[in-house]
């Protein structure tokens, strides 16, 4: 931690974190220090850019679509005056109106085995927001690996999921990397593999209720600023589920698989080159 440096500015917007035991002068610092990456600036992606960039959190935005009207019903960061735009200069314009202190990277490319360490690299958190499972098994592995620690969420229709992957979160220094922590399950311990193709419908063919994501990205947002805070308990081992319809929240404990094939006891994956993140996103047989 660097020499406390917030100004009059500074600690005025961000009192309400400067008086919390749980943050203070040296809590909100360690905001103002952290860089996440967000993946997806679509319904996830929108709330977690927003809080995160409230609180003074350096953000990378990854995404290669365009905002289109449909998407404004829940991708709250974009607006009317934005459809046609790359979505990650819609949301950095937002970022920059919220916060000036915050430092905004734009990625407008989609995440491939050939970028992902370029793109991951330099951040200390990595927010999964995407909308597909190539992504998110791309992510994970390569997470993993890298020892990142990856906040993942998901929705369907009216259901939500999150979880935290801390992947040996806090770092430890380079001579003492094998010693770092790997009780926590990741991605592929608890789904293997992805669903076929096809039968796992997406929002424009099943539709999604608008408020849906802004609950579920903010709980990631949540997760990702104790996470820099190194503070509370995260959702490790936890997968918690919410209905929206029921209005009801549920934690399941997911463990590590201890045959998984990337954070398991002997991974076969070593390289994300190492899997074809298509179709299932399996191992190649090679």
């Amino acid at each position: 931690m660097s020499d406390l440096r917030l100004d009059a500015t500074q600690l005025d917007r961000y009192s309400r974190h400067v008086i919390m035991d749980e943050v203070g002068p040296e809590g909100q610092q360690r905001l103002l220090e952290g860089r996440v990456l967000v993946v997806g600036a679509g319904g996830l992606g929108s709330p977690a850019i927003q809080y995160l960039a409230a609180a003074g959190v350096g953000v990378g935005i990854v995404d290669d679509d365009v905002v289109e009207r449909s998407n404004l019903q829940r991708q709250i960061v974009h607006g009317d005056d934005d459809v046609g735009r790359p979505k990650v200069d819609s949301a950095a314009d937002y970022v920059r109106r919220l916060n000036p202190d915050v430092d905004v990277d734009t990625h407008e490319t989609r995440l491939t085995p050939e970028n992902v360490g370029e793109l991951v690299e330099g951040y200390d958190v990595v927010l999964d927001a995407s909308d597909n499972f190539a992504t998110r098994y791309l992510l994970n592995d390569h997470c993993v690996l890298a020892d990142t620690p990856l906040s993942h969420g998901a929705i369907y229709r009216f259901e939500g999921q999150v979880t935290t992957f801390e992947n040996g979160w806090p770092g430890a220094d380079d001579d003492s990397s094998a010693e770092r922590d790997r009780a926590g399950p990741c991605y592929r311990c608890i789904f293997p593999e992805a669903p076929e193709p096809g039968t796992v419908p997406d929002c424009a063919t099943t539709g999604v209720l608008g408020v849906l994501p802004g609950t579920v990205g903010c709980i990631q947002a949540t997760e990702v600023v104790k996470l820099l805070l190194e503070s509370g308990d995260s959702l490790e081992g936890r997968l918690l589920m919410y209905d929206a319809m029921g209005m009801t929240f549920e934690t399941v404990e997911i463990r590590r698989n201890p045959t998984c094939p990337v954070c398991g006891d002997e991974p076969a994956i070593d390289s994300v080159e190492d899997v074809s993140y298509e179709e299932t996103c399996s191992i190649s047989a090679d």
